[in-house]
């Protein structure tokens, strides 16, 4: 009887371990992974001319890629994604696993998929995969390009995460991403 009881109390202490680990993804890409409930907004919502794409190429990462244009006030491009809500509770940061291409990305979230502001942290790419770490409370509140005169992101949980590129000049772009995850 007893051997039964610490093999159940093992197996319960495994899925519990399986599922605190799983609390802290945001999202993964991979050859399962749907791109359901990505958007792209570009700069054509201001009238640009931006275009971009997000796909998952055949190692099973997201790849956002495209063109930025100046032409007509335009000059950015963005993916966004739309979570269940994603509580912080005791994460400290965002930690991204990327590729990039020597540019400048932002990486954003807002607590409401409703806010017309985003928490924005801006980083630059080593053309190598890389391991960004964002400390949450050094998101600051931007709306349109501009810093907001509010706290730094001091929130319990998030609803929605984005990569923008708009470096203000004509460029093509590709970021591979692997992962998201709250540390």
């Amino acid at each position: 009887m007893n051997f039964k009881l610490s093999n159940i109390l093992l197996l319960l202490s495994v899925f519990y371990f399986n599922i605190i680990l799983s609390q802290n993804v945001v999202f993964t890409f991979s050859d399962e992974a749907s791109l359901k409930g990505w958007n792209i907004v570009n700069d054509d919502v201001m009238g640009g001319i931006s275009e971009s794409n997000l796909i998952i190429n055949n190692d099973g990462n997201g790849v956002f890629f495209g063109n930025i244009s100046t032409a007509y006030n335009g000059g950015f491009a963005s993916i966004r994604y739309n979570c269940k809500r994603q509580y912080i509770n005791e994460y400290k940061n965002l930690i991204l696993r990327i590729k990039g291409d020597r540019k400048e990305y932002q990486f954003r979230i807002k607590s409401s998929a409703e806010d017309y502001y985003s928490y924005v942290y801006a980083f630059n790419t080593t053309g190598e995969w890389e391991i960004i770490t964002i400390p949450l409370d050094s998101m600051y509140p931007s709306y349109r390009g501009r810093r907001l005169n509010m706290k730094n992101f001091n929130k319990n949980y998030l609803e929605q995460i984005s990569f923008l590129i708009g470096n203000k000049r004509n460029e093509n772009f590709n970021l591979l991403i692997d992962s998201m995850i709250l540390e």
